[in-house]
């Protein structure tokens, strides 16, 4: 962060492996794991805050690029509180992208090598899953303040569905 090392808790997951399970919260107070995300292929777009701009622009970005991928379902993770998410997809209305919350037990950042340990929040990352729950793309980005490369990730997407298709 701002140049300085911070430690992130977990694996370094790499495209092949199969996605970890987690236990996460979502705007009704629901626990949803990984099975209850769905069969579709997934984009996982994990964020330290929805309030501070990258993650705002990033969260409001996959919004946009949501009604653009049938099949494809796309989550946000962060550690804000379920009500804080709804909150704030209310005053954007972001309302096609799945709010996340690992605020109870980390699970997710621990499972997906994303949880800061100095700070306790999810370092910025984006994950794609196949229908199979395979690990298709991974971007850790490197800076907690830089954008994570959208085409690359909205690519891999595609190609999921494509394969999955086929």
């Amino acid at each position: 962060m701002r140049g300085k090392p911070l430690t992130l808790i977990g694996p370094e997951l790499k495209p092949g492996d199969a996605a970890p399970d987690f236990k996460l919260v979502d705007n009704s107070l629901n626990t949803v794991s990984l099975t209850d995300t769905g069969r579709n292929v997934r984009i996982i777009s994990v964020v330290p805050s929805l309030d501070t701009p990258v993650c705002d622009a990033q969260t409001k970005r996959f919004n946009e690029e949501a009604a653009k991928l049938p099949g494809v379902d796309i989550l946000t993770v962060s550690m804000d509180l379920p009500f804080a998410q709804k909150r704030w997809c209310g005053a954007f209305g972001v309302d096609k992208v799945k709010m996340l919350s690992d605020h109870r037990d980390g699970s997710f950042g621990t499972n997906y090598g994303t949880l800061i340990k100095d700070l306790r929040i999810e370092s910025r990352a984006i994950f794609v899953l196949d229908r199979n729950n395979a690990i298709r793309h991974v971007e850790y980005v490197k800076e907690v303040a830089d954008f994570p490369n959208y085409d690359t990730a909205l690519a891999a997407a595609r190609a999921a569905t494509s394969a999955a298709s086929a």
